[in-house]
């Protein structure tokens, strides 16, 4: 089958590979019939992400058809039309039976190679190196699917690809980055990062109940989009975020903050991020957190900042004083999709949200090499590609 393969830094190929087979009762085998690239996939082009070998297949955006089911699986059918979160969870222990399905006991089979490094092991993921089990991704023509039992939710008839697939992942984390804020209505929530995510995040905060949202990034496509959701737009290029933000609250803060980027944050109007870019460049750093410095420092006294943007590693110069003395509450997690996909489906269907309002771009798996560096150097109005095989 065709699929898109990591060769290694900036160098993603549509490959021949093995088809998928059934390895343990519970799977399934599905037909790919839209996969998306995602902000995240562009931390494993960039080279940012350890454990990756060449030929691993690349994706965690995926929905398609099943076309086999393991002989243990009793919740799909061949023929079923399926959204597979990215998160790979067995259903059975602690965390999934609590509902923290990305923090799956079972579904990594490299568990102490990332226990080595976070202390302990979240759940496998597609497509998201070795480090989080080595599974192969859905960019591609055929996928398989562990625990496919507990992670795919159906798609009703009649509701099209487009707007199902982000229940996957971007939507779900969107969602919970709003949710972490604790909205009681007529807040000030403030997002960095108006990509993918962080498009979602803006739509999820108006839906539970934020009266303002400030959104800051400097593509004018990414602006527009959010000003469309009914957001305020900030250009961290053209002024000071901190002190509009001030401004904006009259000196309080925003009621809560929300880092959409995550490790790869740029500006080149910052020392900090200048800083950080060096300490990456010679291996005395990991990543690069000039967002969720600003964020804090950003944040009103007890309020929340909710981080979804990705992190790998260790953070250099995060202003801990500041969070504790001003009694700040923080929010993260790897997006627990099992839970929240049966609620979004339901906004979907009854039409409060449609999410593909989202894609800019759809193609074939072998335009997906060039559409990485189109997304990742945020050309011709990229904001979102769907790949069809």
């Amino acid at each position: 089958m065709k699929a898109l393969a990591w060769h290694g830094k900036g160098d993603i190929r549509c490959d021949n590979v093995s088809d998928p087979r059934i390895e343990d009762g519970r799977d399934a085998i599905i037909k790919v019939t839209s996969c998306a690239i995602c902000g995240s996939d562009l931390h494993l082009f960039d080279g940012v992400i350890p454990s990756m070998k060449h030929g691993d297949v690349l994706g965690h955006e995926t929905m398609g058809e099943v076309v086999e089911v393991g002989r243990d699986n009793r919740k799909l059918k061949v023929g079923d039309r399926v959204v597979v979160p990215f998160t790979i969870s067995c259903g059975e222990c602690f965390f999934c039976r609590n509902g923290y399905f990305s923090g799956c006991e079972r579904s990594n089979p490299n568990r102490e190679m990332a226990t080595k490094l976070w202390g302990n092991s979240p759940a496998g993921l597609f497509g998201y190196s070795h480090l989080l089990g080595g599974f192969a991704g859905g960019q591609a023509e055929y996928l398989r699917v562990p625990y496919a039992d507990v992670g795919p939710i159906k798609v009703p008839d009649g509701m099209p690809d487009e707007q199902a697939l982000f229940l996957s992942d971007i939507f779900p984390t969107g969602y919970m980055a709003a949710e972490f804020c604790n909205l009681k209505g007529g807040e000030t929530v403030a997002i960095w990062g108006c990509g993918p995510v962080g498009q979602f995040a803006i739509r999820s905060a108006f839906l539970l109940g934020a009266e303002r949202v400030i959104a800051i990034d400097t593509v004018p496509e990414r602006l527009e989009m959010a000003r469309q959701a009914g957001a305020m737009t900030l250009d961290f290029m053209a002024e000071d975020i901190y002190e509009r933000i001030m401004e904006l609250t009259h000196g309080r803060g925003a009621d809560a903050c929300i880092d959409a980027v995550g490790t790869e944050a740029e500006s080149k109007a910052s020392l900090d991020s200048m800083l950080d870019r060096v300490k990456v460049a010679t291996f005395m750093g990991t990543d690069r957190p000039h967002v969720l410095r600003q964020a804090i420092h950003c944040c009103r006294n007890f309020g929340t900042v909710s981080i979804v943007g990705v992190y790998g590693g260790f953070l250099d110069k995060i202003p801990m004083g500041s969070a504790i003395n001003r009694g700040l509450t923080f929010r993260m997690a790897q997006t627990p999709v099992q839970h929240y996909m049966p609620k979004l489906l339901e906004l979907i269907e009854t039409g409060k949200i449609d999410p593909s309002f989202v894609i800019t771009h759809t193609a074939s798996l072998a335009e997906g090499p060039e559409l990485y560096k189109t997304f990742r150097d945020k050309k011709d109005g990229c904001i979102k590609v769907v790949l069809k095989p």
